[in-house]
């Protein structure tokens, strides 16, 4: 049985991160290509275990949180895409991060696409912010085509970020 949280796209299936996740989301965290800009950077293993307890609490605390993306046939992993309040509080952002084999093809942007939407009208978010590396073309390709405008920039670890917002009243 799917969890009402479940999110179907063309090609996508995207479920609730859970503890089934572990092994994929150990690799897709340790790996620098797919990780590496994130915030945080690369994870351990202890480091993705403590971050799964806590995703998997979101959904229920909160509604949403971060799904496990895999091919619509559900065999496939292909990387994560969520929401999840940023800890340096500039609001709920919407996060997503997959293997370097599955860039160009368009699945990053689907799944941003989907959990934009679900977090405007499933989770009634009013306002969901991204946040991207100047020098990260293609994550800041996909924010402004899913609707996403900058909104701000700051400076981390000598990097100059920009964070993008979607705001529906």
């Amino acid at each position: 049985m799917l969890s009402p949280w479940h999110v179907a796209t063309a090609r996508l299936s995207l479920t609730p991160v859970a503890l089934r996740d572990f092994r994929d989301l150990a690799a897709l965290k340790a790996h620098p290509r797919a990780f590496g800009q994130m915030l945080g950077g690369v994870r351990n293993r202890a480091q993705t275990s403590e971050e799964l307890a806590r995703d998997i609490m979101d959904w229920g605390a909160n509604g949403f949180g971060m799904w496990a993306v895999r091919a619509r046939d559900g065999a496939k992993f292909l990387g994560t895409a969520g929401l999840m309040h940023r800890p340096d509080q500039r609001g709920i952002a919407l996060r997503f991060a997959f293997w370097p084999k599955a860039r160009g093809s368009g699945i990053a942007l689907e799944a941003a696409s989907a959990t934009l939407f679900y977090a405007h009208d499933v989770a009634s978010l009013r306002r969901v912010v991204a946040v991207a590396r100047e020098d990260n073309f293609a994550s800041r390709t996909i924010l402004g085509a899913i609707g996403m405008v900058e909104s701000d920039r700051f400076t981390r670890d000598g990097v100059i970020m920009l964070t993008y917002q979607s705001v529906r009243s």
